[in-house]
């Protein structure tokens, strides 16, 4: 029972971590991104530094072998000069930068095979981290479109509109602006018809029939009648 118990667990917890690995994945990719990248460039210094001990023993056999050379001709000429002497000194000399030679092409062997290698390791990690760079630039275009389709295939978060619920809000708003252009419309329409009183005061301005309002003409007419006639 208990190995059952433990068993149910574990799958649970297996079942957890997958779904939160999915929810993440993309943050996820991201940072295994930076992490690889961060062994590239620990690749790249390796090889540099591996490339640079190489240089550097090139250079010293370069100059051992120059002074065995020298060492060796002017030998040669003290032989020639009866001073076996100092050819024996020169001879000694020759034999130690010979073993110094030789430990020195060693090590240029040995650091040639692990250049080669790390040429090889690096090439091949530069080659997969621009193909996951590419495939990371798609999976992030995916993801948008999937985002952006959400609501079609998988329920939305309920914080989060889709596109249909923003279209959705978009033709209400049309509909209302629509509804007060026309309301808008018809008042202004109404507003241009002549009222019925100033078409009266027309009339009775022209001559025909009653005043509508107090006319001044009329008003002097009274005065100058309370006042005796014509002034």
């Amino acid at each position: 029972m208990f190995k059952t118990v433990v068993t149910l667990l574990r799958g649970r917890a297996f079942e957890a971590e997958e779904r939160l690995a999915d929810r993440h994945a993309l943050s996820l990719l991201d940072q295994q991104m930076r992490d690889a990248a961060l062994s590239v460039d620990r690749a790249k210094k390796a090889l540099a530094i591996a490339t640079a001990q190489d240089q550097t023993e090139a250079r010293k056999l370069e100059s051992t072998r120059a002074q065995i050379a020298e060492l060796e001709t002017r030998a040669v000429a003290a032989l020639q000069a009866g001073r076996e002497d100092l050819a024996q000194k020169a001879a000694e000399n020759i034999a130690a930068l010979e073993g110094d030679a030789q430990a020195a092409e060693r090590a240029r062997t040995i650091f040639s095979a692990e250049i080669a290698k790390l040429e090889r390791h690096v090439r091949n990690q530069a080659a997969r981290f621009a193909e996951l760079e590419r495939g990371r630039r798609i999976a992030r275009a995916a993801e948008a479109v999937r985002v952006a389709r959400r609501g079609r295939l998988e329920e939305a978060p309920c914080c989060q509109s889709t596109l249909s619920e923003a279209e959705a809000t978009l033709a209400r708003l049309r509909e209302q602006q629509t509804e007060v252009c026309a309301a808008e419309t018809a008042l202004d329409a109404l507003d241009a018809e002549p009222r019925a009183e100033s078409l009266n005061e027309t009339l009775a301005n022209a001559g025909f029939g009653p005043a509508v309002k107090p006319r001044a003409s009329d008003v002097l007419a009274r005065l100058k009648e309370k006042a005796g006639g014509p002034l």
